[in-house]
């Protein structure tokens, strides 16, 4: 079956799991966890650098291996679209996506402010033993989910980029998401499905489901990160964050959208 590739990156903490546990409703679509894709190409293509391949620049051989990583990896997914979940808009994930994917490029970009976001993963790991302001140091730190992922929106932002991505803020998604859904089909260019906003299932995707107690076997500081509420679509309140947390990081609180 060919597939056509659709991309997912979104900010954490707004609604990627509920978005992709809504559109996984629809036979058609295969809506991943947070996956593999841009390391696989990332790391692959990095292998240009290594003094194996500068002594004998073979680049057509690799340059085929970039081209068959995405369709090798959903080979078995019983679907008609992919919608993957990972920072692809990163430039250096974006260039490597616009050289080697032989589709047009199709982001949905859930964004939600740097304060919001820390704010709900307070809310989540408030039985971590350590300072709230520790907690958002060490999820704010270079490299991880939420640096690569504000990045990616910051980049897909730029004007260069706006032909290949559809915003969703994700106050726009809990106030009316069967809107926001209709929105992303217009987008993708695919036919609409009556999804159903009640009864919701908790996330999975080609028969596997999220494994929150995966360190060790042992519960971790984020189980539950990705459990959904099933007929809630309100904004849950939090707790406010600390005024050093707020001084820190509010410079990064807003990325314009044009």
């Amino acid at each position: 079956m060919d597939k056509k590739y659709f991309f997912l990156a979104g900010m954490p903490r707004a609604g990627n799991t509920l978005l992709s546990s809504i559109l996984n409703q629809n036979p058609d679509i295969g809506a991943t966890a947070n996956s593999l894709i841009t390391n696989m190409l990332f790391e692959t293509a990095e292998l240009k650098k290594k003094e194996t391949f500068l002594s004998f620049p073979d680049h057509q051989s690799l340059d085929n291996v970039l081209d068959n990583i995405i369709p090798n990896y959903y080979k078995d997914w019983d679907c008609k679209y992919i919608i993957d979940r990972s920072p692809v808009g990163t430039p250096e994930n974006l260039e490597i996506l616009k050289k080697h994917l032989k589709q047009p490029i199709k982001i949905i970009a859930l964004t939600r402010p740097i304060l919001e976001v820390l704010a709900s993963f307070l809310k989540v790991l408030e039985n971590w033993k350590t300072s709230d302001e520790r907690k958002c140091d060490l999820l704010m730190r270079k490299g991880e989910m939420i640096h690569k992922s504000h990045m990616s929106i910051e980049n897909l932002s730029k004007p260069e980029n706006k032909h290949i991505v559809h915003f969703v803020s994700y106050k726009d998604f809990v106030k009316n998401p069967k809107a926001t859904i209709k929105g992303i089909y217009k987008f993708l260019e695919i036919p609409l499905f009556k999804h159903h906003f009640k009864d919701l299932e908790q996330f999975s995707a080609n028969g596997v489901s999220y494994v929150e107690d995966w360190l060790h076997g042992v519960k971790s500081n984020f189980e539950n990160l990705h459990t959904i509420k099933t007929n809630d679509f309100s904004i849950t309140k939090h707790k406010p964050l600390p005024q050093a947390v707020i001084d820190k990081f509010k410079h990064l609180n807003q990325i314009r959208i044009n």
